[in-house]
Protein backbone atom coordinates (compact mmCIF):
# COMPACT_ATOMS: atom_id res chain seq x y z
CA UNK A 1 0.00 0.00 0.00
CA UNK A 2 1.41 3.43 -0.89
CA UNK A 3 2.72 5.60 1.93
CA UNK A 4 0.54 8.66 2.69
CA UNK A 5 1.11 12.01 4.39
CA UNK A 6 -0.82 10.64 7.38
CA UNK A 7 1.66 7.78 7.71
CA UNK A 8 4.61 10.19 7.78
CA UNK A 9 2.87 12.52 10.24
CA UNK A 10 1.97 9.63 12.58
CA UNK A 11 5.54 8.29 12.56
CA UNK A 12 6.95 11.71 13.50
CA UNK A 13 4.20 12.87 15.82
CA UNK A 14 3.47 16.00 13.80
CA UNK A 15 0.44 17.22 11.87
CA UNK A 16 -0.33 16.39 8.25
CA UNK A 17 -0.25 20.15 7.57
CA UNK A 18 3.35 20.31 8.79
CA UNK A 19 4.42 17.46 6.50
CA UNK A 20 2.60 19.07 3.58
CA UNK A 21 4.31 22.42 4.18
CA UNK A 22 7.73 20.79 4.22
CA UNK A 23 7.04 19.05 0.92
CA UNK A 24 5.82 22.32 -0.60
CA UNK A 25 8.95 24.10 0.64
CA UNK A 26 7.13 26.57 2.91
CA UNK A 27 9.42 28.89 4.82
CA UNK A 28 7.57 28.80 8.15
CA UNK A 29 8.89 25.35 9.14
CA UNK A 30 11.94 25.10 11.39
CA UNK A 31 15.13 23.51 10.03
CA UNK A 32 15.08 20.57 12.47
CA UNK A 33 11.46 19.69 11.69
CA UNK A 34 12.18 20.02 7.98
CA UNK A 35 15.19 17.69 8.32
CA UNK A 36 13.16 15.05 10.20
CA UNK A 37 10.29 15.12 7.72
CA UNK A 38 12.55 14.87 4.68
CA UNK A 39 14.49 12.02 6.30
CA UNK A 40 11.28 10.11 7.02
CA UNK A 41 10.03 10.76 3.46
CA UNK A 42 13.22 9.16 2.19
CA UNK A 43 13.05 6.22 4.62
CA UNK A 44 9.43 5.40 3.72
CA UNK A 45 10.00 6.01 -0.02
CA UNK A 46 7.04 8.39 -0.14
CA UNK A 47 5.82 9.52 -3.56
CA UNK A 48 3.18 12.24 -3.75
CA UNK A 49 -0.06 11.42 -5.57
CA UNK A 50 0.02 14.25 -8.08
CA UNK A 51 -3.37 13.39 -9.54
CA UNK A 52 -5.03 13.57 -6.12
CA UNK A 53 -3.22 16.81 -5.30
CA UNK A 54 -4.37 18.35 -8.56
CA UNK A 55 -8.00 17.52 -7.78
CA UNK A 56 -7.74 19.37 -4.47
CA UNK A 57 -5.51 22.32 -5.40
CA UNK A 58 -6.17 22.68 -9.12
CA UNK A 59 -2.39 22.51 -9.63
CA UNK A 60 -0.27 19.69 -11.02
CA UNK A 61 3.00 21.40 -9.97
CA UNK A 62 4.29 20.90 -13.51
CA UNK A 63 5.22 23.40 -16.20
CA UNK A 64 5.48 22.60 -19.90
CA UNK A 65 8.40 23.71 -22.08
CA UNK A 66 8.23 23.59 -25.87
CA UNK A 67 11.48 24.27 -27.72
CA UNK A 68 12.37 23.79 -31.41
CA UNK A 69 15.49 21.64 -31.04
CA UNK A 70 16.81 19.70 -28.04
CA UNK A 71 20.23 19.38 -29.68
CA UNK A 72 20.75 23.12 -30.18
CA UNK A 73 23.08 24.26 -27.36
CA UNK A 74 21.03 27.41 -26.66
CA UNK A 75 17.77 25.53 -26.14
CA UNK A 76 19.44 22.70 -24.22
CA UNK A 77 20.91 25.28 -21.85
CA UNK A 78 17.56 27.04 -21.47
CA UNK A 79 15.87 23.74 -20.59
CA UNK A 80 18.56 22.91 -18.02
CA UNK A 81 18.38 26.30 -16.31
CA UNK A 82 14.56 26.46 -16.31
CA UNK A 83 14.34 22.96 -14.84
CA UNK A 84 16.82 23.85 -12.07
CA UNK A 85 14.97 27.01 -11.04
CA UNK A 86 11.56 25.31 -11.06
CA UNK A 87 12.81 22.32 -9.04
CA UNK A 88 13.82 24.63 -6.20
CA UNK A 89 10.16 25.62 -5.90
CA UNK A 90 8.84 22.07 -6.12
CA UNK A 91 7.79 22.19 -9.77
CA UNK A 92 8.54 19.58 -12.40
CA UNK A 93 9.25 20.36 -16.06
CA UNK A 94 7.79 18.49 -19.03
CA UNK A 95 9.88 19.14 -22.16
CA UNK A 96 8.66 18.81 -25.74
CA UNK A 97 10.45 19.42 -29.04
CA UNK A 98 8.63 21.00 -31.97
CA UNK A 99 11.42 20.43 -34.52
CA UNK A 100 10.38 23.83 -35.95
CA UNK A 101 7.38 22.02 -37.46
CA UNK A 102 3.94 23.69 -37.07
CA UNK A 103 2.00 20.41 -36.83
CA UNK A 104 4.39 18.91 -34.27
CA UNK A 105 4.31 22.15 -32.26
CA UNK A 106 0.49 22.16 -32.20
CA UNK A 107 0.37 18.48 -31.20
CA UNK A 108 2.93 18.88 -28.41
CA UNK A 109 1.11 21.89 -26.98
CA UNK A 110 -2.16 19.93 -26.97
CA UNK A 111 -0.41 17.04 -25.23
CA UNK A 112 1.00 19.27 -22.50
CA UNK A 113 -2.39 20.88 -21.98
CA UNK A 114 -3.82 17.37 -21.69
CA UNK A 115 -1.36 16.75 -18.87
CA UNK A 116 -2.86 19.83 -17.17
CA UNK A 117 0.43 21.70 -16.84
CA UNK A 118 0.06 24.84 -14.75
CA UNK A 119 1.93 27.07 -17.20
CA UNK A 120 3.61 26.89 -20.61
CA UNK A 121 7.03 28.27 -21.54
CA UNK A 122 7.39 28.28 -25.33
CA UNK A 123 10.03 29.18 -27.90
CA UNK A 124 7.44 29.49 -30.68
CA UNK A 125 8.14 28.22 -34.18
CA UNK A 126 4.79 28.64 -35.93
CA UNK A 127 2.40 29.19 -33.03
CA UNK A 128 -0.67 31.14 -34.09
CA UNK A 129 -2.35 33.94 -32.09
CA UNK A 130 -5.50 31.80 -32.04
CA UNK A 131 -3.65 28.94 -30.34
CA UNK A 132 -2.19 31.29 -27.72
CA UNK A 133 -5.63 32.73 -27.04
CA UNK A 134 -7.04 29.21 -26.60
CA UNK A 135 -4.34 28.37 -24.04
CA UNK A 136 -4.90 31.60 -22.13
CA UNK A 137 -8.66 31.01 -22.06
CA UNK A 138 -7.94 27.79 -20.15
CA UNK A 139 -6.21 29.94 -17.50
CA UNK A 140 -2.80 28.61 -18.42
CA UNK A 141 -0.21 31.41 -18.45
CA UNK A 142 2.11 31.47 -21.47
CA UNK A 143 5.68 32.77 -21.33
CA UNK A 144 7.60 33.13 -24.58
CA UNK A 145 11.35 32.57 -24.37
CA UNK A 146 14.01 33.54 -26.96
CA UNK A 147 11.28 34.14 -29.57
CA UNK A 148 7.94 35.93 -29.54
CA UNK A 149 4.91 36.32 -31.80
CA UNK A 150 4.33 39.94 -32.91
CA UNK A 151 0.97 41.27 -31.82
CA UNK A 152 0.32 38.53 -29.23
CA UNK A 153 -0.22 39.65 -25.64
CA UNK A 154 2.04 37.35 -23.61
CA UNK A 155 5.11 37.53 -21.39
CA UNK A 156 8.44 37.39 -23.21
CA UNK A 157 12.00 36.78 -22.05
CA UNK A 158 14.72 37.08 -24.65
CA UNK A 159 17.51 39.21 -26.01
CA UNK A 160 17.57 42.37 -28.14
CA UNK A 161 18.11 40.55 -31.44
CA UNK A 162 18.54 43.76 -33.42
CA UNK A 163 21.45 44.59 -31.13
CA UNK A 164 22.80 41.06 -31.68
CA UNK A 165 23.00 41.71 -35.42
CA UNK A 166 24.59 45.10 -34.86
CA UNK A 167 27.24 43.73 -32.48
CA UNK A 168 28.33 41.01 -34.90
CA UNK A 169 28.42 43.34 -37.92
CA UNK A 170 30.15 46.20 -36.09
CA UNK A 171 32.86 43.79 -34.99
CA UNK A 172 33.51 42.52 -38.52
CA UNK A 173 33.65 46.09 -39.84
CA UNK A 174 36.13 47.01 -37.09
CA UNK A 175 38.39 44.19 -38.33
CA UNK A 176 38.51 45.69 -41.82
CA UNK A 177 35.92 43.49 -43.54
CA UNK A 178 33.64 45.30 -45.99
CA UNK A 179 31.85 42.69 -48.12
CA UNK A 180 29.88 41.23 -45.23
CA UNK A 181 27.12 38.69 -45.88
CA UNK A 182 24.50 37.18 -43.59
CA UNK A 183 23.26 33.60 -43.31
CA UNK A 184 19.72 34.12 -42.08
CA UNK A 185 17.71 31.86 -39.82
CA UNK A 186 14.11 30.59 -39.99
CA UNK A 187 11.16 32.98 -40.09
CA UNK A 188 11.13 33.64 -36.34
CA UNK A 189 11.35 36.91 -34.41
CA UNK A 190 14.92 36.22 -33.28
CA UNK A 191 16.26 35.53 -36.78
CA UNK A 192 14.34 38.48 -38.25
CA UNK A 193 15.75 40.80 -35.58
CA UNK A 194 19.34 39.69 -36.21
CA UNK A 195 18.91 40.26 -39.94
CA UNK A 196 17.52 43.72 -39.27
CA UNK A 197 20.45 44.59 -36.99
CA UNK A 198 22.92 43.46 -39.66
CA UNK A 199 21.20 45.55 -42.35
CA UNK A 200 20.98 48.64 -40.13
CA UNK A 201 24.67 48.46 -39.22
CA UNK A 202 25.76 48.05 -42.83
CA UNK A 203 23.63 51.03 -43.84
CA UNK A 204 25.02 53.14 -40.99
CA UNK A 205 28.55 52.49 -42.31
CA UNK A 206 27.54 53.20 -45.95
CA UNK A 207 28.26 49.61 -46.95
CA UNK A 208 26.26 47.94 -49.70
CA UNK A 209 24.25 44.78 -49.08
CA UNK A 210 23.62 43.07 -52.42
CA UNK A 211 20.46 40.99 -52.35
CA UNK A 212 22.52 37.83 -52.87
CA UNK A 213 24.52 38.55 -49.70
CA UNK A 214 21.54 37.54 -47.57
CA UNK A 215 21.53 33.75 -47.91
CA UNK A 216 19.47 30.91 -46.49
CA UNK A 217 15.83 29.99 -47.07
CA UNK A 218 13.78 31.16 -44.05
CA UNK A 219 11.09 28.53 -44.66
CA UNK A 220 13.21 25.75 -46.18
CA UNK A 221 16.09 23.89 -44.56
CA UNK A 222 15.39 23.23 -40.85
CA UNK A 223 18.77 21.78 -40.00
CA UNK A 224 20.95 24.75 -39.02
CA UNK A 225 24.24 23.05 -39.98
CA UNK A 226 22.96 22.19 -43.46
CA UNK A 227 21.48 25.67 -43.83
CA UNK A 228 24.84 27.27 -43.05
CA UNK A 229 26.75 24.88 -45.31
CA UNK A 230 24.47 25.34 -48.33
CA UNK A 231 24.19 29.10 -47.88
CA UNK A 232 27.97 29.51 -47.63
CA UNK A 233 28.53 27.49 -50.80
CA UNK A 234 26.14 29.84 -52.63
CA UNK A 235 27.87 32.91 -51.23
CA UNK A 236 31.29 31.71 -52.34
CA UNK A 237 30.06 31.39 -55.94
CA UNK A 238 29.24 35.12 -56.10
CA UNK A 239 31.42 37.69 -57.85
CA UNK A 240 32.81 39.14 -55.74
CA UNK A 241 32.28 36.71 -52.86
CA UNK A 242 31.90 38.10 -49.34
CA UNK A 243 35.01 38.54 -47.22
CA UNK A 244 33.06 37.98 -43.98
CA UNK A 245 29.82 36.34 -42.86
CA UNK A 246 27.57 36.74 -39.83
CA UNK A 247 25.52 33.58 -39.20
CA UNK A 248 22.25 33.60 -37.27
CA UNK A 249 23.54 30.89 -34.90
CA UNK A 250 26.69 28.92 -34.12
CA UNK A 251 25.53 25.67 -35.72
CA UNK A 252 24.97 27.46 -39.03
CA UNK A 253 28.41 29.07 -38.63
CA UNK A 254 30.00 25.63 -38.26
CA UNK A 255 28.27 24.55 -41.47
CA UNK A 256 29.60 27.69 -43.17
CA UNK A 257 33.07 26.91 -41.83
CA UNK A 258 32.98 23.50 -43.51
CA UNK A 259 32.07 25.07 -46.87
CA UNK A 260 34.88 27.62 -46.56
CA UNK A 261 37.49 24.94 -45.88
CA UNK A 262 36.19 22.77 -48.73
CA UNK A 263 36.72 25.75 -51.05
CA UNK A 264 40.39 25.86 -50.00
CA UNK A 265 39.98 29.20 -48.23
CA UNK A 266 41.34 30.30 -44.86
CA UNK A 267 39.56 31.68 -41.80
CA UNK A 268 39.92 34.58 -41.03
CA UNK A 269 42.37 35.75 -43.76
CA UNK A 270 40.03 35.00 -46.69
CA UNK A 271 36.69 34.93 -44.88
CA UNK A 272 35.88 36.23 -41.40
CA UNK A 273 33.14 34.44 -39.49
CA UNK A 274 30.87 35.29 -36.53
CA UNK A 275 28.16 33.05 -35.10
CA UNK A 276 25.54 33.54 -32.42
CA UNK A 277 24.85 31.67 -29.19
CA UNK A 278 28.41 31.17 -27.91
CA UNK A 279 28.07 27.40 -27.68
CA UNK A 280 30.56 25.74 -25.28
CA UNK A 281 32.41 24.03 -28.14
CA UNK A 282 32.98 27.31 -30.03
CA UNK A 283 36.50 27.77 -28.66
CA UNK A 284 37.44 24.14 -29.36
CA UNK A 285 36.86 24.22 -33.12
CA UNK A 286 39.64 23.98 -35.70
CA UNK A 287 39.39 27.76 -35.84
CA UNK A 288 37.86 29.07 -32.59
CA UNK A 289 34.57 30.73 -33.48
CA UNK A 290 33.70 34.32 -32.60
CA UNK A 291 30.12 34.47 -31.37
CA UNK A 292 27.50 36.65 -29.74
CA UNK A 293 26.74 35.41 -26.23
CA UNK A 294 22.97 35.50 -25.60
CA UNK A 295 23.20 35.19 -21.81
CA UNK A 296 21.20 31.95 -21.96
CA UNK A 297 21.56 31.26 -18.23
CA UNK A 298 20.07 34.63 -17.30
CA UNK A 299 17.40 34.18 -19.97
CA UNK A 300 16.35 30.78 -18.60
CA UNK A 301 16.32 32.00 -15.00
CA UNK A 302 14.20 35.02 -15.91
CA UNK A 303 11.72 32.87 -17.87
CA UNK A 304 11.31 30.42 -14.98
CA UNK A 305 10.88 33.19 -12.40
CA UNK A 306 8.32 34.97 -14.56
CA UNK A 307 6.33 31.76 -14.98
CA UNK A 308 6.36 31.19 -11.20
CA UNK A 309 5.23 34.76 -10.53
CA UNK A 310 2.32 34.30 -12.92
CA UNK A 311 1.22 31.22 -11.00
CA UNK A 312 1.13 32.95 -7.61
CA UNK A 313 -0.27 36.28 -8.78
CA UNK A 314 -3.92 36.90 -7.89
CA UNK A 315 -4.27 39.52 -10.61
CA UNK A 316 -3.80 39.32 -14.35
CA UNK A 317 -1.16 41.98 -14.88
CA UNK A 318 -0.09 43.31 -18.23
CA UNK A 319 2.40 41.12 -20.14
CA UNK A 320 6.01 41.71 -19.16
CA UNK A 321 8.98 41.95 -21.52
CA UNK A 322 12.42 41.06 -20.16
CA UNK A 323 15.51 41.50 -22.36
CA UNK A 324 18.95 40.24 -21.35
CA UNK A 325 22.05 41.93 -22.72
CA UNK A 326 24.04 40.24 -25.51
CA UNK A 327 27.82 40.48 -25.68
CA UNK A 328 30.53 39.77 -28.24
CA UNK A 329 33.05 36.98 -27.60
CA UNK A 330 35.80 37.57 -30.17
CA UNK A 331 37.94 34.58 -31.17
CA UNK A 332 40.26 33.72 -34.03
CA UNK A 333 37.56 33.29 -36.72
CA UNK A 334 36.99 37.05 -37.02
CA UNK A 335 40.31 38.56 -35.93
CA UNK A 336 42.46 39.41 -38.92
CA UNK A 337 46.10 38.64 -38.28
CA UNK A 338 45.15 35.87 -35.82
CA UNK A 339 44.79 32.93 -38.20
CA UNK A 340 45.94 29.47 -37.19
Amino acid sequence: MPVTLKDIARELGVSVVTVSKVLRNHTDIGPETRRRVLQKVKELNYRPNLAARALVTGRTMTIGLVIPDLLQPLFAQLAKVISRVLARQGYGLLISCSDDDPEIERRELERLLGHRVDCLIVAPAHLTPEMVQKIQQENRPVVFVERFIPGVEADFVGVDDIRVGELATEHLISQGYRRIAHVRGPATSSAIGRLQGYQQCMLAHNLRVPEQYIAGDPVGERNAFDRGYKAMKQLLELTPPPDAVFCFDDTAAIGAMKAIFEAGLRIPEDVGLVGCGNMPEAELLRVPLSSIDLASTRMGEAAARLALRRLVSKRRNRPKKVLVKPSLVARVSSLRGSAV
